[in-house]
């Protein structure tokens, strides 16, 4: 008599043992998952490659796919959801705002837009950061903000050099402030450059934390420079104090505007409401940019400016249709009232000790693999010896969900209200993914899901 034998290919039997190891495998191709992408996908412009699942609901630290699979979220959205997911008091303001007053353009007034624009400024004071800090404009997004202060920095050299000599632009290598054209001119990564060249003219480009060089790149025809403190999408790489105080001596020698961008860096994610609260009076910007955490999900970016840049924009020279709107504004100003709290920038601070110590364990179960860890607070690079695509698909299928930053680093940005037992969990997590992408014995193909700025993929 026959031995009954499985119908089923082998090579579906064996995805099928590896499905039952894990906690959250990636959704196959006869999944309800895949139904539904690949209904979408035909009439989505492919600006991004995701991995298989489809996020659906989000509370707290977690998030969850439409397969019911539940993730421990070390990116809040990038750097974005830094109050959670689903907030409960913000989800209450915005049922009472949207049955009150969504948008009247700013043809007009309304009570948040100012209010916000007030607690911004109060509370940059407050916490030892641009101490000239004045007004604010409200827009949409990061790249938005950047766009704007390009902008004003432009104008200022203009009123100061009416020849218009001083228009010069400069950014720094491995920095990302956004894909608008501006701010995409400001961004010097031929990956995202080249397919939109030629770029706005009047843009130079440096080396960041290069002192020496400072001098020659920032000239009397420099309007305006702009630097991110903590760079975030370039690898978590960290500006020197005394890099940023150069910067803030020769802008003021030649008359330019010195602009902070903290979109990612910003609001508390390093333990101060602005990364740049630590540095003397003496090097802080003219201009600070935020969004991201600003809105907690809800799309808003600001800039803001000093009394002597504010006095060089009048009507007319800069606006936006949906920015500064009363919903998003008070939504904004209930997230930056919970940010500047002492007891969560403490948290903060805390929290990342229990990260590095959690790093500092992984040294040491994988020292091959593992260089340095870069950052501070709850803005973290794992600086790896390859490739973590691997890494982030078997975290992935394993519950925890992390993401990539400049050449081979694992960026931890997760929301500000995380517990320590969460970090415990996804740090447990993370080795588990860790031992088995790394070992020989194992093979984990990564989805190759696009992390943004990866090297090889606001």
């Amino acid at each position: 008599m026959a031995v009954p034998t499985s119908s089923q290919p082998e090579m579906a039997g064996n995805d099928i043992h590896r499905e039952a190891s894990l906690q959250n495998p990636d959704p196959p191709t006869d999944s309800q998952t895949a139904a539904i992408v690949g209904e979408h996908l035909q009439y989505m412009v492919a600006t991004y490659v995701r991995p298989p699942p489809m996020m659906v609901k989000g509370e707290g630290c977690y998030i969850w796919d439409i397969e019911n699979r539940r993730y421990l979220d070390f990116t809040a959205g990038i750097a974005v959801n830094a109050l959670g997911h689903c907030d409960p008091e913000m989800a209450k303001l915005i049922s009472q705002q949207a049955r009150t007053l969504i948008h009247t353009s700013n043809l007009y007034h309304n009570p948040w837009t100012g209010a916000l624009s007030q607690l911004l400024v109060s509370k940059t004071h407050e916490s030892g950061s641009m101490h000239e800090a004045s007004k604010v404009f409200v827009c949409n997004s990061g790249s938005e903000a950047n766009e704007a202060a390009i902008k004003f920095a432009r104008k200022v050299g203009k009123i100061r050099q009416p020849s218009g000599e001083q228009h010069e632009i400069v950014s720094f290598n491995q920095s990302f402030h956004g894909r608008t054209m501006g701010s995409l001119s400001a961004t010097p990564n031929p990956k995202y450059q080249k397919p939109f060249g030629p770029m706005i003219p009047g843009f130079r480009y440096g080396n960041y934390n290069d002192e020496a060089g400072i001098k020659d790149l920032v000239t009397e025809k420099t309007c305006g420079v702009i630097v991110e403190p903590i760079q975030g999408e370039g690898g978590v790489n960290m500006a020197t104090p005394s890099f940023l105080q150069a910067l803030r001596d020769r802008c003021n020698e030649v008359g330019a505007v010195l602009i902070y961008d903290e979109i990612q860096c910003g609001l508390s994610r390093t333990g101060q409401l602005w990364a740049h609260a630590s540095l003397p009076p003496s090097a802080h910007p003219d201009i600070v940019t935020t969004a991201k955490a600003l809105g907690n999900g809800f799309p808003i970016g600001a800039t803001m400016v000093t009394e002597e840049v504010a006095k060089c924009i009048v009507t007319g020279d800069h606006g936006t249709t949906f920015g500064g709107n009363p919903l998003a504004c008070r939504l904004a100003h209930y997230i930056i009232s919970r940010l500047s709290e002492p007891e969560l920038q403490q948290g903060v601070l805390e929290k990342e000790k229990i990260f590095r110590a959690g790093i500092e364990r992984l040294q040491k179960r994988f020292p091959e693999a593992i260089k340095e860890v870069r950052g501070r607070g709850l803005i973290l690079g794992l600086q790896l010896t390859q490739d973590p695509t691997s890494i982030v698909t078997a975290a992935r299928e394993r519950g925890l969900l992390v993401i990539t930053c400049g050449t081979n680093t694992l960026r931890f940005v997760p929301p500000l209200i995380i517990s320590n037992e969460e970090i415990e969990e996804g740090l447990g997590i993370l080795e588990q993914a860790m031992e088995v992408a790394l070992s020989p014995k194992e093979q984990v193909d990564g989805t190759k899901g696009q992390q943004e700025m990866a090297p090889k993929g606001r």
